[in-house]
């Protein structure tokens, strides 16, 4: 690929790391559409378990690369249309993965670079790194990526971000729940390796439940309907191989056949 380097992290674990490094990370076309054939290859190869995405030097994604936007703004309302669609695929696709997905995030997230971070199941960021929904200063609005950050961070806060274009520090990220985790810069790798190891030792099968179990829910009330679905949920998954799998190893006081040695 042009735009990106894929590498095994360690067994089960691929890593999909943005290599623009001149642009600091800022997608273009090009970019975009690798990134949705890279999650969907990865999502479809049953040797990985989770995936990892970065961002190669010293900034994670500075977003949209603005010679891209500015070829859009001169474009027609048509072309404009298919490429914002092909974003929004692009971002979904990482939201909807079957596998976990882990954000590594460094520097600057700027724009689309938070709507990435925020489309990955969990963001680990080192204390070094900023964030700023930042459209609004080029005169258009994060439209793509704004269903993820409300997802994030709610819709008070992500109105704010976007409205204000403010630029927020690693702590505050962790404070909105925008990231789940803040560490040093130098301690960053070996967060994220602390988290692979806990997401090696859930069932796979358990978990694309879980990712799709939870697409379906909502905070609010809990209603019959959403009874139903989680008790017919786990009855049948109670009665899996991987389930079995799970409980014989706990029983046993040994790992599960899923974890890589």
């Amino acid at each position: 690929m042009q735009t990106l380097r894929i590498e095994a992290r360690a067994p089960g674990v691929a890593q999909v790391t943005m290599a623009r490094e001149a642009v600091f990370n800022a997608f273009d076309e090009t970019m975009i559409g690798e990134l949705d054939a890279a999650f969907a290859q990865l999502e479809a190869d049953d040797a990985v378990r989770v995936i990892v995405l970065a961002g190669a030097g010293k900034h994670f994604s500075a977003g949209a690369d603005l010679q891209w936007m500015q070829r859009a703004s001169t474009a027609s309302r048509e072309w404009n249309l298919a490429d914002a669609r092909r974003f929004a695929a692009m971002l979904a696709r990482i939201e909807a993965c079957a596998k976990p997905t882990v954000a590594r995030v460094q520097g600057a997230a700027l724009g689309g670079g938070v709507g990435l971070a925020c489309a990955c199941d969990i963001a680990l960021a080192a204390d070094n790194a900023s964030f700023s929904v930042s459209e609004a200063k080029f005169g258009i609005l994060p439209a793509v990526i704004g269903p993820y950050v409300v997802n994030a961070v709610g819709k008070r806060q992500a109105r704010r971000l976007a409205l204000s274009t403010e630029r927020i520090r690693a702590d505050e990220a962790l404070a909105i729940g925008l990231v789940q985790q803040v560490v040093a810069k130098e301690q960053l790798d070996a967060a994220v390796d602390a988290v692979i190891v806990n997401l090696l030792a859930g069932g796979p099968a358990a978990q694309r439940e879980i990712k799709q179990l939870f697409a379906q829910l909502a905070a609010g009330p809990i209603t019959p309907a959403v009874r139903e679905l989680t008790a017919a949920t786990i009855a049948r998954v109670r009665g899996t191989d991987e389930a079995r799998e799970g409980f014989a190893a706990f029983m046993a006081k040994r790992p599960a056949n899923w974890i890589p040695i």
